[in-house]
Parts: C-alpha cells; structure tokens; sequence
C-alpha cells in the first residue's frame, strides 16, 4: 500500500509541476504581475508599475495607463481599446497582435516594441517612439503619426501624417 501511495503523490507533485500557474485577476499592480486573460477594463492605472507583467489577451477598454511602466511586458493579443497609454513606457514589450483602436499614445515609448500585426485604428501615436520596433503587418488606419519618432529612429513624422508617416 505504501508504494502505491508513493505513486499517487509523485503522479500528483509531476501534475502541479506541470500545469501553469493560473492569473490572479485581483493582484494589484505590480512589476511582473500576471494578468492574462484579466478583464482590467476602466481601471485607474496612471503610473503603474507593471514591467515585464504578463497581459497575454487582457482586456484594458477605457483604461488609464497613462505614464504606466509597462517595459517588456508581454501583451500578445491585448485589447486597449480607448485606453489612456499617454506616456506610457512600453519600450521592448510584446504587443503582436494587439488592438490599440483608438487609444491614445501621444508620447509613449514603443521603442523595440513587437507591433506585429497590431492595431492602431484612429490612435494617436503623436510624439511615440516606434525606434526599432517591429511593425511587420501593423494596421496604422487613421492613426495620428504627427511628430512620432519612426522604426529607423531617425525620421520624424510630419505633423498631420495619418495613417502612415509622412
């Protein structure tokens, strides 16, 4: 009886190695936190400090992330939609697939972001930094490029540049 039971308690230490740990939707902010799949919807999050969270498929609609730290953090499929990111650090972060439709930008650091394929329909990235990032695929429809620093970080868009960097 005893082996048997050494069997079922490393069958179920080999299971709780194995399955991920689930996101706590209630943790606060903090670096490295873990919300995916977390509907954060209309928080007040202006100045966070949530580097390297991980926000894989989180939903942000009408969030304040304004001035937020969200450096490296991964974001793959995020929504942030209508959300407040005005200054908002998002220097190397993981954001493929992202829709940012209709949030603000204005000033944030996207510097070495991955954009692949996000979308950024009506935002506005005025004064962003999109310095090396990869925006492979990227929906910039309507978005409001004025003054943003492009990929080569070297050019700098016109003012009244929508939709693509003038």
């Amino acid at each position: 009886m005893a082996r048997g039971a050494a069997a079922i308690f490393a069958f179920v230490a080999a299971l709780a190695i194995a399955i991920p740990a689930v996101a706590d939707c209630n943790d606060s902010a903090k670096p490295g936190v873990d919300w995916r799949r977390c509907r954060m919807d209309q928080r007040d999050l202006n100045g966070a400090a949530l580097a390297g969270a991980l926000l894989r498929e989180a939903s942000f609609l009408r969030a304040d992330l304004s001035r937020a730290d969200l450096t490296r953090a991964e974001a793959f499929r995020g929504k942030f939609i209508s959300a407040r990111l005005a200054g908002a650090q998002l220097k190397g972060a993981r954001l493929a697939e992202t829709d940012f439709t209709r949030a603000d930008l204005a000033g944030a650091d996207l510097s070495e972001a991955d954009l692949c394929r996000a979308r950024f329909f009506h935002a506005s990235l005025k004064g962003a930094n999109l310095s090396d990032a990869q925006i492979a695929g990227a929906d910039f429809n309507g978005a409001d490029l004025s003054g943003a620093v492009w990929t080569d970080g070297k050019t700098v868009c016109a003012e009244g540049s929508l939709g693509q960097c003038n």
